[in-house]
């Protein structure tokens, strides 16, 4: 058994943390810069997102305003979409780009798009997986209860299976997002590549946080013993 002082497996999630670090770095930068770039429409992400929701007829989801920095998001549950200060009453590219993404979300609900769906299903499980499986791999340590130990690191899975099915219904957002306002006329041509720049940033979040969640599980499964040997 590694003693809880010193944990060698750690160093698998060094890269991650690494990336992790790069990829909010990325996101910032590309909002802090595009968040000067004022859009030609004017519109701001609220006003850009009840006319986009009006269009395609999903008058039933409501844009509300929402406290805190990057907090964007769309509830499935209330059909509520959620912008921050920043983009509700933004105008900038960044906050078209952004508010257009939270609709994508709202239209893949609507459509009963497959991820989304398993998703949804999935997050009661993950979210017990996430607080559970420390606290279960380290009574199972702690114990010396190999079993209590890989239980801990079988409920995590979830919260890492959670991670990977978030990613294609990120990109398939963003995806619909570039569709809308581009063919809707919301942005001119040059506007494009701004706005991409800040919906890929904002997707790097996300396959950093899948990396760091597949290392851990294979940091926690060298732990308990469920991959390979483990010294005493």
């Amino acid at each position: 058994m590694f003693p809880f002082f010193y944990d060698p497996t750690f160093i698998l999630i060094i890269p991650a943390v690494i990336f992790a670090m790069y990829a909010q770095g990325k996101v910032q930068s590309a909002f802090n810069k595009y968040s000067q770039h004022k859009a030609g429409i004017g519109w701001t992400g609220a006003q850009l997102a009840m006319d986009i929701l009006q269009k395609q007829r999903l008058s039933d989801v409501k844009v509300e305003l929402v406290g805190g920095h990057m907090t964007d998001h769309y509830d499935p549950r209330n059909k509520v979409l959620r912008l921050s200060y920043k983009i509700y009453h933004g105008t900038s590219l960044a906050a078209l780009g952004i508010a257009a993404h939270e609709v994508g979300h709202a239209l893949q609900h609507d459509e009963g798009y497959s991820m989304l769906s398993l998703r949804n299903m999935i997050v009661p499980f993950a979210s017990i997986g996430s607080q559970a499986a420390f606290p279960l791999l380290f009574i199972g340590l702690m114990l010396g209860s190999q079993s209590l130990a890989q239980l801990g690191v079988v409920v995590f899975m979830f919260a890492v299976v959670f991670q990977l099915i978030t990613l294609p219904v990120e990109f398939n957002a963003s995806s619909r997002a570039m569709n809308i306002l581009a063919d809707g006329g919301y942005i001119t041509v040059n506007e494009e590549r701004p706005v991409k720049k800040v919906l890929d940033a904002a997707a790097l979040t996300y396959v950093a946080a899948t990396v760091m969640a597949i290392l851990q599980l294979v940091r926690l499964m060298l732990i308990s013993g469920l991959l390979g040997r483990r010294s005493d």
